[in-house]
């Protein structure tokens, strides 16, 4: 079963509800981010399904830092799961929970990441975000993304004024990106974010969406996902990987 069924009908199963949806760790906290996550990638869920949650992930599948240390623990794993089960099973229960969390006074201001890991899966989950958006406009939502078709068609054509995004390179879909989209790309190191001309957001995670463009994100220090980036951008990457890929079809 794939993230696309989120569009069909189905009969309703059992969901655990989570207590609190937005959640926030101490990087996020400095700056008054809260967050909501699914897991990265794709999951296999406790009753069997089978669910791609990054629908346009390319090479960023093989660096992906939410795929890595703490995220791998049971307890967190089995959050996330949750919250993904909660959005396919009872979306229309999903939105109001989230609606209600979004109305409090901590909120009001503030900004909500949209995805610390996972992807805009489906385009009804995306469009129910635009919905919850739009319902709390006091309230300000970005979100990092690969799913740059799924955009075009949804979000700009009339996009909500307290969202904003960036596309981040590494994905099946760099292709679509143009030279005006806002962009991030992930580096070796700082020194590689200042040399290609970029703007490093490490500071705050808000300068990708909020401070001068394009973006650069440095890697994280894990020893296999450095290897495999082989001293290379995701942007870098996944043009060789595109290329290869192009040249067996010929």
């Amino acid at each position: 079963m794939t993230a696309a069924l989120l569009d069909a009908p189905r009969a309703r199963r059992r969901t655990r509800r989570p207590e609190r949806l937005l959640t926030q760790n101490s990087d996020l906290r400095e700056h008054n981010i809260w967050n909501w996550t699914i897991p990265a990638l794709a999951t296999r869920l406790p009753d069997g399904r089978v669910v791609k949650t990054c629908p346009s992930a390319g090479v960023c599948a093989q660096a992906c830092y939410a795929r890595n240390g703490t995220y791998n623990f049971p307890g967190v794993i089995k959050r996330h799961q949750q919250n993904l089960a909660y959005v396919l099973d009872d979306p229309a229960g999903w939105q109001r929970q989230m609606a209600t969390e979004l109305a409090h006074s901590r909120h009001r201001g503030g900004w909500i990441r949209i995805h610390d890991a996972g992807d805009f899966l489906s385009d009804r989950y995306l469009s129910m975000w635009l919905r919850l958006i739009a319902f709390r406009p006091a309230v300000n939502f970005y979100a990092y993304t690969k799913e740059v078709s799924r955009f075009r068609r949804l979000v700009e054509p009339a996009p909500p004024r307290n969202f904003r995004w960036v596309f981040s390179y590494g994905g099946t879909e760099d292709h679509l990106i143009r030279p005006t989209d806002r962009v991030a790309d992930v580096f070796p190191d700082e020194a590689a974010i200042l040399s290609a001309g970029y703007h490093s957001q490490e500071r705050s995670d808000l300068l990708a969406v909020l401070g001068p463009a394009p973006v650069g994100i440095p890697a994280n220090n894990i020893p296999q996902f450095r290897r495999r980036m082989a001293g290379r951008t995701f942007r870098e990457w996944q043009a060789e990987r595109d290329a290869k890929r192009a040249a067996r079809t010929r």
